[in-house]
């Protein structure tokens, strides 16, 4: 994609970043957390248990601090899969309460315990560190859940069956745990998580006097977590294949950025490409990589389209990961070293055959950054296992 495109898409998201920061309900949601994260150092000794439901899998884990660093057990979390049941036709709160119950118990947690929940679907902070569910993405809608607490029913329905062993509940966005994971790195000026695996979004620290929708007795010069929802962003210069892609959802007219750059979607734009040619039905960025990294087994003509896919993710993911640097360079003009904390598997995948995405990703903000007048800002991306699990244990014992 061209700079000039680029750069616009980067404005863009910056102006509407702005206004999500001014207004409610708008196309970038910039949601603050009410979760004002502690030092690592505060943390020695104490143990979390963390709930982690993504995409795809479920995940559950404890984790504690010891010398200033967390300790899982199990070793990544014990994982589950619930996307066909979360998927599924009729699928309820309480069944979904009863499956995240089950991996808890195996871990026979015998003392007062605090949750932290990673919840990896758009919902509203709420000021007792709850948040409230707007709406189900990923192909999940079980509606009686819609526009209310998450944490609170869940914890009820844990003490329940657990004597009232957990002792209260944080409920933090995929994206926000990334962001705390990163605060166990010092020396930089600003944090931010990013997530491109089955989904996409954004989150940041801003300050609170810069959230004009914030109410005046939040706002001072402190920092507090912002989750854009930036899978909601609109961006300019998109195709007749994206706009395919939306018109076949079930979601049609929302998360138009996720539906462009994500590893749900990427097969899905690819297949619109070949409207006369036969693909299985799962076909995702995992497809479309592999085309990437192997293309003697491939047409020439899908191993192009898959490129083209696969630079033009990297080249829009980077695009707006400038425009919200703007926004944070524009908020403190000091600004010069920002720590991307990054997740997801289309994010850290590899191109046998060419440049791998995260490195196009980079490239492409560097790149941005100079045209903007912004090349002494430097960017540095931290993989870290279990980020997640980290930070949303941060959250809990925050």
């Amino acid at each position: 994609m061209e700079t000039k495109k680029l750069k616009q898409i980067a404005f863009d998201l910056q102006t509407k970043v702005n206004i999500g920061l001014e207004k409610e309900n708008t196309e970038v949601q910039c949601l603050p957390s009410y979760i004002i994260p502690k030092s690592v150092e505060d943390f020695e000794g104490k143990k979390a248990l963390v709930l982690d439901l993504g995409g795809t899998n479920y995940r559950v884990a404890t984790v504690e601090f010891k010398g200033g660093k967390p300790i899982i057990h199990p070793e990544n979390g014990f994982k589950i899969d619930l996307a066909a049941d979360m998927k599924s036709v009729g699928f309820t709160e309480e069944q979904l309460y009863t499956k995240q119950s089950d991996p808890i118990e195996v871990l026979k947690i015998d003392k007062a315990t605090p949750i932290g929940y990673c919840f990896s679907y758009p919902a509203e902070s709420m000021t007792d560190g709850d948040a409230k569910l707007l709406r189900w993405t990923k192909g999940v809608n079980i509606k009686e859940m819609v526009g209310k607490p998450i944490g609170k029913p869940f914890l009820d329905s844990l003490n329940e069956k657990n004597k009232n062993r957990f002792t209260g509940i944080k409920v933090i966005n995929d994206t926000v745990a990334s962001l705390f994971a990163g605060l166990t790195k010092s020396g930089y000026d600003a944090y931010i998580g990013l997530i491109v695996g089955t989904g996409t979004n954004m989150a940041a620290f801003v300050r609170s006097d810069k959230i004009g929708k914030l109410d005046p007795k939040h706002k001072s010069k402190e920092k507090i977590p912002v989750n854009l929802e930036s899978g909601n962003f609109h961006p300019e210069h998109l195709t007749i294949y994206d706009e395919m892609v939306d018109i076949n959802s079930d979601n049609r007219g929302a998360q138009r950025f996720e539906k462009a750059i994500s590893g749900m979607y990427l097969g899905e734009i690819f297949k619109n490409a070949f409207p006369l040619d036969e693909f299985e039905e799962k076909f995702d960025a995992q497809k479309v990589t592999t085309m990437l990294s192997y293309p003697a087994a491939y047409k020439d003509d899908y191993v192009r389209t898959a490129r083209w896919l696969y630079e033009r993710s990297a080249q829009l993911v980077a695009a707006s990961l400038t425009g919200l640097i703007l926004v944070l360079i524009s908020h403190e003009p000091t600004v010069k070293k920002v720590l991307l904390t990054a997740e997801g598997s289309l994010f850290w995948s590899e191109n046998r055959n060419g440049v791998n995405y995260k490195d196009m990703v980079m490239e492409n903000v560097h790149s941005l950054l100079k045209e903007f007048g912004y090349d002494d800002v430097t960017v540095e991306v931290l993989k870290m296992d279990n980020a997640n699990l980290i930070g949303t244990a941060v959250a809990a014992l925050s």
